[in-house]
């Protein structure tokens, strides 16, 4: 019974080893899976900058726009260099780890197969069927004969799961190959993709170097600039939240309630529509078909003058040219703000959640219609100054702004 107790052992370590084996490379190969979708959505990105910000040469822009611009992109190619360079270095690990698992299980195949071996042999040398039916029929009791018949049993079983386990090992240690390989070239893809992008990160840091240059003699020309268009947003800002704090006021009225609440009173319809809207938080549709975040939530320095801070209540996109604005959620048109000196605002009111959407040229809705998730709402405004197309997003609850990047599917 020894030998047939010693081979349960090694099955079950073998088999310990498998499991360890596949449960670390599953989670090595899900990270490196993240790495790799992030690695191609800020190539997207890259690519949607280019096309929105950078393809139209004719169109002539200031040091300022071309500074914000690139300095934009010079972000974005930073973050993909890291994310590459992460990529690369596990790679450079999972494949030192593969090489030390290879080793250890050729040696774990070459005992496997040593010691089947030693099985068939000592098999052989113990005689055929015959001895067999001898040293049953040489029990001296039925309960012996009847444990003999059990241990042969076992002992044929064991010989077949051992023969099993060698092929299963021979397909492993193969695919483990096979998989280095593969991880060999991906490394080397990205060795490659890194230098360029290396490459192209010195060229445009250069190119910012000699546009800082150009706006230090005109940094106070720039810093008035900055402040008009912050005054700009700011009224802006000032009046959605005046309106969005009047439709508060009257949800409380015509609910019976205190006038001075500060969050919406919902009907049964707008509490429903309300709970859609957080259910699917993070998952909802972008406010244009195509477009890249070019300025984020939240205050923050200015890109060119570090010492000015600029408050932003939501996001600005780049987008195509004659891009529309589309609802990013089923709701009923709150207010459509429009006065001199700015383009017109669109607010959706989803139950106590209002979106807004800035800078339009064209608006199709009217105040009081109600809308579906994705449904054209107006044109978004092409400055002809600069050839941009931005159209300005937020998301509030109640009166509060919350992060447009935390409600936008990959935003």
């Amino acid at each position: 019974m020894r030998l047939v107790t010693g081979f349960s052992r090694q099955v079950l370590f073998v088999l310990f080893g498998l499991t360890i084996l596949a449960q670390t490379a599953n989670a090595q190969d899900q990270r490196q899976q993240n790495l790799e979708n992030q690695r191609k959505l800020l190539q997207e990105e890259i690519k949607q900058i280019n096309k929105l910000l950078f393809s139209n040469e004719k169109q002539k822009k200031s040091v300022l726009t071309e500074f914000e611009d690139l300095s934009l992109k010079i972000d974005v190619r930073g973050r993909l260099i890291r994310v590459t360079n992460e990529q690369a270095n596990r790679l450079t690990q999972k494949i030192s780890v593969n090489q030390r698992i290879i080793g250890q299980q050729r040696k774990d195949l070459e005992n496997l197969k040593k010691d089947y071996s030693e099985m068939i042999r000592k098999s052989y040398q113990s005689g055929s069927g015959q001895s067999r039916m001898m040293f049953l029929f040489s029990s001296e009791s039925f309960l012996q004969a009847y444990k003999r018949s059990q241990y042969l049993n076992q002992y044929t079983s064991f010989r077949k799961k051992q023969g099993e386990l060698i092929v299963e090992k021979t397909k492993t240690l193969q695919q483990l190959n096979t998989d280095l390989v593969a991880q060999k070239l991906k490394k080397e893809e990205l060795v490659k993709e890194n230098k360029k992008a290396q490459q192209q990160y010195k060229n445009e840091q250069s190119s910012q170097q000699q546009l800082i240059k150009a706006l230090k003699k005109k940094e106070r020309s720039f810093v008035s600039q900055i402040k008009k268009k912050q005054k700009k947003a700011a009224a802006i800002n000032k009046e959605i939240q005046r309106l969005i704090r009047e439709a508060i006021a009257a949800s409380n009225k015509a609910a019976g309630k205190n006038l001075n609440a500060k969050v919406f009173t919902l009907t049964p319809e707008d509490q429903l529509i309300s709970d859609n809207i957080i259910a699917n938080k993070g998952k909802l549709p972008w406010p244009v078909e195509q477009g890249v975040v070019v300025q984020k939530f939240g205050k923050q320095p200015h890109p060119v003058v570090k010492t000015t801070m600029i408050q932003s209540n939501g996001v600005t996109i780049a987008t195509p040219q004659s891009s529309e604005a589309r609802a990013v959620f089923e709701g009923k048109v709150m207010s459509i703000i429009g006065f001199k000196g700015s383009n017109p605002t669109v607010l959706i009111q989803h139950g106590n959640y209002i979106t807004t959407y800035s800078n339009l040229s064209e608006v199709y809705v009217i105040k009081g219609q109600k809308v579906k998730a994705k449904e054209k709402i107006g044109k978004v405004f092409t400055n002809p100054d600069t050839g941009k197309t931005e159209l300005k997003f937020s998301v509030f609850k109640n009166s509060s702004p919350t992060n447009p990047k935390s409600w936008i599917f990959r935003m």
